[in-house]
């Protein structure tokens, strides 16, 4: 594969309308635009745009998180958010007046007003704005809230400053370029989880995600201490998940909090038993019952978190493709990349750009675009077939344009065949085996065990329906006759098959070489 081509596969995103709704209905994000709306008489702010404690009551009352003992905590993450996207605007007083208000020796004291916020610009945007400039406002809350999740517990930063102690990053076990890593490693397996999965609400067991980021690849059964790893970064997890949800970024059942109560006889948080290593787009290993693998916590990115995840990505310069990005492009470009997609988001990806164009005209350029003797033609071939496959049958002119092409003309015969078109001429005996030859190129390169199972029971009904199938095969004049007869000696269960495919295979090679 070139450099060039796509490392992950690609998603199905929703309407920038549907997201925008989404992100303006996340609670964090809900909260915010009520607060910037009840500042519009103005609210009295401390440094930095903190709310003071008098306005802070008022506003958790306003939320109805007044009956929550952590109301005043959510409140002030609100307003925080609301201040740190523009949805309210700080206007400060002028130089001097802060003395009056409590400013001694260039300190300013506790809880003292510093300043005024009232509905800044951005406000105005959630209502009359384009579901992409909410999508940039929700975006940028989005960033502060990530920060905030990659933070170290405040609790520890506190008790290091009691009594007028100093901040020590390294007693409190905290490297803020290696957080910021591992939640975007984190978010980045979601990301690719959510791409391979067949359906879209796929659950992650928080101890498989965690060992994905943990476990190395050829370790067969993890150590002690490894399990340990996992186990302090699924609490770690369990706190950053529980800060990124508000803000619509994931859906998250956290860890149950008898099981973070448990301790073993060490005094340490009992080690999940059951998925442990399992890599990006596996299974969790022995998984646990379904009611006990909940206990661990399950998580999934929404569909806002696929587009947030893939925004950063693309942002870093990932290449991060999304079913439809290939609409405006040629058919050549369709047909490079459709291999590497999932079946259904290829099709998803052929229906939109076959419904930019006539049928005639996509059956044309597909066509074109097939041809060729480089190693990836048969895959561009495959993926022109089953493209054409959706095509209308008012396309059936270009397809009879090609009826006497040596690398087309069986595909076209296939598609006209299909739609009982009349008068389809009857192949010649060299394109029967050209096309095969280029329907098991195709494929040889498949990881998929259902695709090899199937590519197995092709080669053997292609021998038991042809007798002789080797002596013509190693003749066909294919850049890959050599490597598909190789692949059938290694596939045919049959020894004394096995042993012809590959006698074939000496000669096709030859007589390519010679």
């Amino acid at each position: 594969m070139s450099a060039d081509r796509p490392t992950l596969p690609p998603v199905r995103l929703h309407s920038e309308a549907e997201l925008a709704r989404d992100a303006l209905s996340a609670p964090l994000m809900a909260r915010a635009a009520k607060l910037a709306r009840w500042a519009e008489r103005g609210v009295p702010v401390g440094v930095g745009g903190e709310i003071l404690e008098e306005s802070l009551a008022a506003a958790t009352e306003l939320l109805g998180l007044a009956g929550d003992e952590d109301g005043p905590a959510y409140t002030a993450e609100a307003w925080q958010l609301a201040v740190d996207t523009g949805l309210v605007e700080i206007d400060e007083p002028d130089d001097g007046a802060g003395e009056a208000d409590g400013e001694e020796d260039g300190e300013l004291a506790e809880g003292v007003a510093v300043g005024t916020a009232t509905p800044g610009e951005e406000l105005g945007l959630l209502t009359s704005g384009s579901p992409q400039d909410i999508l940039d406002i929700w975006l940028s809350g989005m960033e502060t809230v990530l920060a905030d999740a990659a933070a170290p517990d405040l609790s520890d930063i506190a008790e290091q400053l009691a009594d007028g102690g100093e901040l020590d990053l390294d007693a409190i076990d905290w490297n803020p370029e290696e957080e910021a890593e591992l939640l975007d490693g984190i978010l980045g397996n979601l990301y690719l989880l959510t791409a391979l999965s067949e359906g879209p609400d796929r659950d992650v067991p928080l101890p498989a995600l965690a060992a994905s980021m943990i476990v190395p690849d050829d370790m067969d059964e993890p150590t002690d201490d490894i399990l340990e790893e996992v186990s302090e970064a699924m609490m770690r997890l369990d706190d950053q998940f529980r800060v990124l949800e508000p803000i619509g970024l994931v859906a998250y059942r956290p860890v149950d909090e008898a099981l973070i109560e448990e301790l073993d006889e060490d005094g340490q948080a009992v080690r999940p038993q059951g998925p442990a290593a399992a890599g990006p787009g596996e299974a969790p290993a022995d998984p646990l019952a379904d009611e006990d693998v909940s206990r661990y916590g399950l998580v999934r990115l929404t569909p806002l978190g696929v587009y947030a995840v893939r925004a950063r990505m693309l942002d870093a310069g990932v290449h991060a493709p999304a079913v439809g990005d290939l609409t405006d492009k040629g058919a050549d470009v369709l047909l490079d990349a459709l291999p590497d997609y999932p079946e259904a988001l290829a099709q998803a990806e052929s229906e939109q750009w076959l419904a930019a164009r006539t049928s005639v005209d996509a059956a044309r350029d597909l066509l074109a675009a097939a041809r060729g003797d480089d190693e990836r033609a048969p895959l561009r071939r495959l993926a022109a077939q089953q493209t054409l496959s959706l095509v209308a049958p008012d396309a059936e002119a270009a397809l009879r344009e090609v009826l006497d092409d040596r690398q087309l003309g069986g595909l076209a015969r296939v598609w006209l065949a299909e739609r009982a078109a009349p008068g389809i001429p009857e192949p010649s005996q060299d394109m029967i085996f050209w096309l095969t030859v280029d329907t098991i190129a195709a494929q040889l390169d498949s990881a998929d065990d259902e695709a090899a199972g199937e590519l197995r029971d092709l080669v053997r009904g292609l021998t038991e329906q042809h007798s002789g199938f080797f002596d013509a095969a190693w003749r066909v004049d294919h850049p890959a006759t050599a490597d598909v007869l190789e692949a059938m000696g290694r596939l045919h269960p049959d020894k004394k098959a096995a042993k012809e495919a590959r006698k074939a295979a000496f000669k096709a090679r030859s007589r390519r070489d010679g």
